[in-house]
């Protein structure tokens, strides 16, 4: 009796783990990586689009080779036009950190569903380029 209570209390807790798991795959929440990840992920897959939301100037000055220029401030208007596949691959970064977190999460609220946050460009150590 006791094996079939165990066997049926874990089969239950599997079940409610499963279906939080399901949820939260469902939700496709962005996730925060770091420079390193964010490189072997790049290096992995070609068609993973690099977006960098600093300032013009700033992206004149250094950027990240590949990446895609869509300042913060022009969002909510340029994303469609730039990111124009809600489902394809998207690692954000910015400076520090602090306009890619906010610009993951109104790319999320638009729609989009595989982002990633990679913070700032203050921690990219693998070089940059400049316009």
């Amino acid at each position: 009796m006791k094996k079939i209570i165990m066997i049926f209390l874990l089969s239950l807790t599997m079940v409610a783990c499963g279906g939080t798991a399901q949820a939260n795959t469902e939700l496709n929440a962005p996730i925060t990586i770091s420079a390193s990840t964010g490189k072997s992920m790049m290096d992995r897959d070609s068609s993973i689009i690099l977006i960098d939301v600093r300032t013009k100037s700033e992206y004149d000055e250094a950027h990240i080779e590949g990446a895609i220029l869509l300042p913060l401030d022009t969002i909510s208007s340029q994303a469609s036009k730039i990111m124009k596949d809600k489902f394809a691959i998207y690692i954000i970064y910015c400076r520090s950190g602090n306009r890619s977190a906010q610009a993951v999460l109104q790319l999320y609220q638009m729609g989009y569903g595989n982002l990633y946050d990679m913070g700032g460009i203050i921690n990219w150590p693998y070089g940059t380029i400049s316009s």
